[in-house]
């Protein structure tokens, strides 16, 4: 009698036949780097830009605190081209942004004279917004108008 199929061992039903279940084929291999390559193509730019909105961020976050801190000037000297507290020759607190001293994304400089200032962030790589900058009146440019947002 013919023994069923249930009734015998896997070792019994791999006999006279070779299991080709032991790995994956060259073909299977170069669809999965394939599909990851283009996973990868895809994603790779949205993150970059992404970290460029989070550096951009953090440089206006940076023009702001400037702006407060020129604003403590004039409150103090009555003039935005000096720093308290002995109303000397204006030097920001930092020039940078980051602030903390890290991998420098943008250079920060400011123009003043006793009534007015402008502080600018200028990018140190390539940035579609280009360089960022507020005045003492609060008026914010940049070379594409969403860039503030």
């Amino acid at each position: 009698m013919k023994q069923h199929l249930e009734d015998r061992s896997p070792r019994q039903l791999g006999q006279g036949r070779r299991d080709r279940r032991r790995g994956f084929t060259l073909m299977e291999l170069m669809i999965v780097v394939a599909v990851v390559a283009i996973l990868a193509a895809i994603a790779y730019p949205s993150f970059i830009e992404q970290i460029r909105k989070s550096r951009r961020a953090d440089a206006q976050t940076s023009l702001m605190e400037l702006t407060a801190f020129m604003e403590r000037a004039y409150t103090n000297c009555d003039a935005y081209n000096v720093a308290p507290p002995a109303c000397t020759a204006l030097t920001l607190p930092f020039d940078q942004s980051p602030r903390d001293g890290g991998t420098k994304h943008y250079d920060i400089a400011v123009e003043a004279d006793a009534t007015t200032y402008t502080l600018t962030a200028s990018p140190t790589a390539t940035d579609a917004c280009g360089a960022m900058a507020i005045t003492n009146v609060g008026v914010k440019t940049a070379s594409k108008a969403d860039c503030w947002k």
